[in-house]
């Protein structure tokens, strides 16, 4: 209960994190309303559509959102939309979530067709960017047009496994630039050079959210499940055995600067105890999803102060000033308590936990 009472302080004290359509406002949405599923609090509910209202007129307009910018992070907080339109029937949803899949399908893509992260970000793949559009992608085509899209949601995860994914470490890098263009790209191989905790959680949160919209009949459920389970396999190698949480940077725990990191981990937690739950996994990971959630809240959430610390506040690659992937710039963001990146991690793995206690 105590996760729920800071939970219930934290939307009731809510800030935007920008004056305009967000991801990282997505992540606190998308974890209120799973906080709303397990729990049946309308409280969670309401604070999402109250937000969402705000963002979206009656024609289905979104506040400052651009589609020219194609930026695939304005993708993630339309998932909301279909739960509001399924439980309201208000039409102003349906019609934003078709402006939002206007992008998709104007959005720019590598020559072996994936999304470019971003207009301002050529040619490149971050795993961010599979969390931000794949689940909403694959929704919308099971929705509104059948499942033709199917095979071109696999094939672009397809491709990150084929490009990103390191066989000897059993991790995905951040980034891929086809192109090999950026300073942060090995010429050789286009990929960025370290393996990012919250990135990996991306990827996890993106493989299983795309399992649960996605007809399991079907061939491409069965590989995507197959990548979701060797990615789980992988990341459990680095998993600190004292805290049970992810290092910043995955793969160096012992490096001087690097440290256990909140939403990375409630990212891969929410991963892995959604897996099982869905059946998409099997039940001997559950204990691993479990400890993850626990050691962080008992290294991290200070209940009297309100406060989830251990958040990396943003890390990128490229842009100004430069972003060029190393290890001492992974460990040289800013550090921020109550980041909507680690609360909105929170609010989902906690989803999870209770729905798993809810189902035993």
């Amino acid at each position: 209960m105590k996760i729920l009472d800071f939970a219930e302080h934290y939307i009731n004290n809510y800030k935007r994190y920008k004056e305009k359509w967000n991801y990282e406002d997505g992540c606190i949405f998308k974890g209120a309303l799973d906080l709303y599923k397990a729990t049946q609090d309308k409280k969670y509910f309401q604070f999402v559509l109250d937000h969402i209202n705000e963002a979206i007129t009656e024609e289905g307009s979104i506040l400052k959102y651009e589609v020219e910018e194609f930026n695939i992070d304005n993708i993630n907080c339309g998932k909301v939309l279909f739960d509001l339109y399924e439980a309201t029937g208000d039409g102003k949803y349906v019609k934003a979530i078709h402006k939002l899949y206007e992008q998709l399908k104007r959005h720019p893509r590598t020559e072996e067709g994936n999304y470019w992260h971003k207009k301002i970000y050529p040619n490149q793949v971050w795993l961010d960017g599979l969390y931000m559009a794949m689940p909403f992608y694959a929704k919308y085509e099971k929705e509104f047009k059948g499942t033709n899209a199917y095979e071109d949601i696999y094939k672009q995860l397809k491709v990150v496994r084929e490009r990103m994914f390191d066989d000897e470490k059993s991790l995905y890098y951040h980034g891929y630039d086809e192109s090999r263009k950026e300073r942060w790209s090995n010429p050789e191989t286009g990929l960025s050079p370290n393996f990012w905790s919250r990135s990996m959680g991306w990827l996890l949160m993106a493989f299983v959210d795309i399992l649960e919209i996605l007809d399991r009949e079907t061939s491409q459920w069965t590989e995507i499940r197959d990548m979701f389970e060797e990615a789980v396999a992988g990341v459990l190698k680095y998993q600190d055995v004292e805290s049970s949480m992810w290092y910043q940077v995955i793969d160096k725990p012992e490096e001087e600067g690097n440290y256990l990191e909140t939403s990375g981990t409630l990212m891969i937690a929410y991963g892995i105890l959604k897996g099982v739950r869905l059946g998409c996994l099997p039940d001997c990971y559950r204990v691993f999803g479990e400890k993850a959630f626990e050691g962080t809240i008992k290294k991290y959430l200070d209940i009297e102060k309100k406060e989830l610390g251990g958040i990396c506040g943003v890390a990128g690659l490229g842009n100004m000033p430069y972003r060029d992937g190393s290890y001492a710039y992974y460990i040289s963001e800013p550090i921020l308590p109550n980041d909507h990146k680690g609360v909105g991690a929170l609010f989902m793995a906690y989803g999870e936990v209770l729905k798993l206690t809810s189902d035993n």
